[in-house]
């Protein structure tokens, strides 16, 4: 690979190189996605050629501060292995693009409401903590929570860790709505589909396409938009049905909403050709119980637990907080052995 860097590298030094202008582009990005790939593992074995050398260097010494030292620079290491080692499991077409990712509210009334706001926040923590910035495309707001919601979420490989939270999510817990303090099963579903280029194939036919503008919904005041700027998407064809209220213009809004349904029916049509394979068709599934793909458990003990690969957390609260890259992780590999 790094042969083939430099190949490309002295490529770009040649005199007339600028002068096929997408040719040079497409090798410029052929260039910077081999660095992306190669560059962080020579970094990191040049970190552990390093604490090589110090240990040799200080082998015969007891020096408290050397294995401090040591110590940390390890810990270094194992953080910088733990993302590079997961990058190795994305390999699909679209796994390196921004992703679309839809909560909605099942069974349960305003206990499942309250359940996807619930996932919705533990959703824009991991972003968060991750780097990724996020968008909310739509939302639907509901007594208790959300109804729904779709968020943009940008940043590199954003579908591909994001694609195995598409299900089903079960909530069991004594409900803080329930005076007589009953505990209570909730159901919530996510689906993640990637963002993709305008060069893809997906035909969409205006006469198969109905469009609807609406006022934008929120908690009022000024933020609401007093014009019938939000767009809502439906493709008759497939039943498929998108919004955005983001934008501030409906031409802003309806170019968004176009963005998502291509993305949507990209899936869609993915899961049709490969119906064989149930991971593809989790969104067809109802969302109630023996269809969910993880279950989060508050009482009677605490437990998060994910059904196809079972990778269990005991503590609920850091899961709830963003900390679900196991389970993302126990995702890619299991799917890599399917």
């Amino acid at each position: 690979m790094r042969r083939k860097i430099t190949a490309l590298e002295q490529e770009s030094g040649a005199p007339d190189f600028w002068n096929d202008k997408s040719r040079a582009e497409a090798l410029f990005a052929e260039m910077n996605e081999l660095k992306d790939a190669l560059v962080p593992w020579e970094d990191l074995i040049h970190a552990i050629d390093d604490v090589s050398e110090l240990l040799e260097l200080y082998a015969d010494e007891e020096d408290p501060s050397v294995d401090a030292e040591v110590d940390q620079q390890i810990l270094d290491i194992q953080k910088t292995y733990q993302p590079l080692r997961l990058k190795k499991l994305l390999s699909g077409k679209y796994d390196k693009n921004d992703c679309f990712l839809s909560v909605h509210a099942g069974a349960g009334g305003t206990e499942s409401c309250d359940w996807a706001q619930m996932l919705m926040r533990m959703y824009l923590r991991w972003c968060e903590r991750n780097g990724f910035k996020v968008d909310i495309v739509d939302l639907l707001e509901a007594e208790g929570g959300v109804k729904s919601v779709t968020m943009q979420v940008k940043g590199a490989y954003a579908y591909g860790y994001l694609q195995g939270e598409a299900g089903v999510h079960r909530l069991v817990r004594i409900s803080p709505f329930d005076a007589n303090k009953r505990r209570h099963t909730s159901f919530t579903s996510v689906y993640a589909s990637p963002v993709i280029e305008d060069t893809i194939e997906v035909n969409i036919d205006p006469s198969e396409l109905r469009v609807d503008t609406y006022r934008s919904g929120g908690a009022g005041g000024q933020h609401v938009n007093k014009t019938d700027s939000a767009v809502r998407l439906t493709h008759l064809k497939t039943g498929l049905v998108v919004a955005c209220q983001n934008e501030r213009s409906q031409h802003m809004n309806r170019e968004l909403a176009m963005k998502l349904l291509t993305s949507r029916l990209y899936e869609y049509y993915r899961q049709e050709a490969k119906a064989e394979h149930a991971q593809y068709a989790v969104e067809k599934k109802e969302i109630s119980w023996g269809n969910q793909i993880r279950s989060y458990v508050f009482q009677p003990y605490t437990m998060v637990k994910d059904h196809r690969t079972n990778e269990q957390i005991g503590n609920i609260q850091a899961v709830m907080d963003g900390e679900i890259s196991p389970f993302i992780e126990s995702f890619l590999k299991w799917q890599s052995e399917v």
